[in-house]
């Protein structure tokens, strides 16, 4: 059964149940969820949409934005996720790459992205829009259809379909072989790579419908929870387990991210590790009906799990290890983690393996299992996902990350791996985070080992010793206000922080 199939089931049983609440408080039942994607469906494939064409989506999280692309990936189109928001020349990169034959924007988009004044102005924000209104087809032949999410402005193009009365168009099901193929591409999300090699993920109905199994085999889901996470593979669980997917407002503020929780009556919720931080800054004590707080798309250091677990004591806070290829590979709790850490073991604790997990000789994480992408677009299909990522297992057959091979720095014969020892110093007292970096000495040209720190760094030097190897011990220790992080995720920007402390001077020992 395909994923949009178990959402269209689930959604039948119960056509009443509010399945979503938007950022404003707009409440869809799964009927009116059910018949959204079903009138998409129809009226994508009346248009002419084939199976396999590639739908740019440019379109924010919205109750409307799911339902069209259930929709486009039940006529057999493929959401082709690629940021318009990533310049110009990126985005032309990744658009010769999917070769997309449908676009589906919010009206302000196309207006924004074409019309003068608004380009000006964005452009002045440091934001740099293409132009989707004249995107070419995959080929000369091949004229590009477009979907506007919103009212019909000036800007977009003459002839594209309103989301709004595709939305509202009957809406007949056909069936249980109707809805996509579940071994055919769903979804193409960009990830690493440059303007001259871009690189995307492709997934299936049938590696998202294992890796949303993983997610409530781990985290049960049912009628009378309530989800709050604008995060897409959090929100499909919950709906195919005829729970409530509230969503935050866009760009929602921390102290009404957690007024939200408590408003809506939130059983559990996804943050960003970084996004939690703020979030207890402006609300250090969650509302007593969480039972799920999962941490994800960064690691979540000591310090925040500790914060974490004290502003929700009824709740189990877990940390998800996962990548856009395969998802989720492991998830523990942030009591497990932080004993890991205690008990001074090397490390940083991922939990049990989800999926099938080996390790190449240089001790690299291998992953597969049914919840591994197809492959890379343009690529041979994955049997096995080589992560990057160093690994070991525990007494206990849980997944310990030791670090990032890319990452690693080489101290005469040592390896020296940031990612076994920033965990440890970070749960150290007085410190917040840490991050290990190597920097070329200005005098001897050599690679100097630079720990940064988020927090106290006063007499940290001294500490040291007692909690890592006296060959990871840094040359300098220097101390600032924030560590510097880049995209949705928050992820830690080690070329940037590299820059940052390149020249920084050392914090008092």
């Amino acid at each position: 059964m395909t994923l949009v199939r178990r959402l269209l089931d689930q959604a039948a049983r119960t056509p009443g149940a509010v399945a979503l609440v938007a950022g404003d408080g707009t409440a869809t039942t799964y009927g009116e969820l059910r018949h959204r994607v079903l009138a998409v469906r129809h009226g994508l494939l009346a248009e002419g949409l084939a199976p396999g064409d590639g739908v740019l989506f440019s379109v924010r999280p919205s109750p409307r934005s799911l339902a069209l692309a259930l929709g486009i990936v039940a006529a057999g189109g493929v959401v082709v996720f690629a940021d318009p928001g990533a310049g110009p020349e990126m985005f032309t990169a990744r658009l010769r790459l999917a070769r997309p034959r449908w676009s589906a924007a919010e009206s302000v988009l196309y207006a924004g992205s074409r019309l003068r004044p608004v380009r000006a102005y964005a452009r002045r924000r440091g934001l740099l829009l293409p132009n989707l209104a004249d995107l070419p087809g995959p080929s000369v032949a091949d004229r590009m259809r477009h979907v506007h999410v919103g009212p019909r402005l000036p800007g977009v193009p003459r002839g594209a379909l309103s989301f709004d009365r595709l939305g509202r168009g009957p809406a007949p099901d056909p069936g249980p072989d109707g809805d996509g193929a579940p071994d055919a591409p769903a979804a193409v999300i960009f990830t690493s790579g440059t303007t001259a090699n871009p690189r995307a993920v492709v997934h299936t109905q049938a590696s998202l419908a294992a890796a949303l199994d993983l997610f409530r085999a781990r985290m049960p889901l049912g009628p009378g929870d309530v989800v709050h996470t604008d995060q897409l593979m959090l929100g499909l669980p919950t709906l195919i387990s005829g729970a409530r997917w509230s969503m935050p407002p866009l760009s929602c503020p921390p102290g009404r991210f957690a007024a939200q929780l408590a408003e809506r009556g939130a059983t559990h919720t996804f943050c960003v590790p970084v996004h939690l931080a703020e979030i207890l800054d402006a609300c250090p004590v969650l509302p007593p009906g969480l039972r799920h707080v999962l941490l994800g798309a960064a690691p979540a250091p000591a310090g925040i799990l500790r914060r974490a677990v004290r502003a929700a004591p009824g709740a189990e806070v877990l940390s998800v290890y996962a990548m856009t290829e395969i998802l989720p590979v492991a998830i523990a709790s942030a009591r497990d983690k932080l004993a890991h850490t205690a008990s001074g073991a090397d490390g940083d604790l991922l939990g049990e393996p989800l999926t099938a997990a080996a390790f190449a000789p240089d001790g690299e994480l291998l992953l597969s299992g049914p919840n591994l992408c197809r492959g890379y677009l343009g690529e041979e299909p994955l049997d096995e996902l080589p992560t990057g990522d160093l690994a070991r297992l525990d007494g206990s057959g849980r997944l310990v990350l030791l670090g990032r091979k890319k990452d690693m720095l080489i101290r005469g014969k040592f390896n020296l791996y940031p990612g076994l020892y920033e965990p440890a110093i970070a749960a150290l007292d007085g410190v917040a985070e840490a991050a290990i970096v190597g920097v070329p000495d200005p005098e001897t040209g050599d690679e100097q080992v630079v720990l940064a720190v988020v927090g106290d760094a006063a007499g940290l030097a001294r500490r040291l010793p007692g909690v890592i190897d006296h060959d990871a011990l840094p040359d300098r220790i220097v101390e600032l206000p924030e560590l510097p992080r880049s995209g949705r995720g928050r992820k830690l920007d080690r070329e940037r922080l590299r820059a940052l402390v390149g020249g920084a001077r050392e914090a008092g020992g």
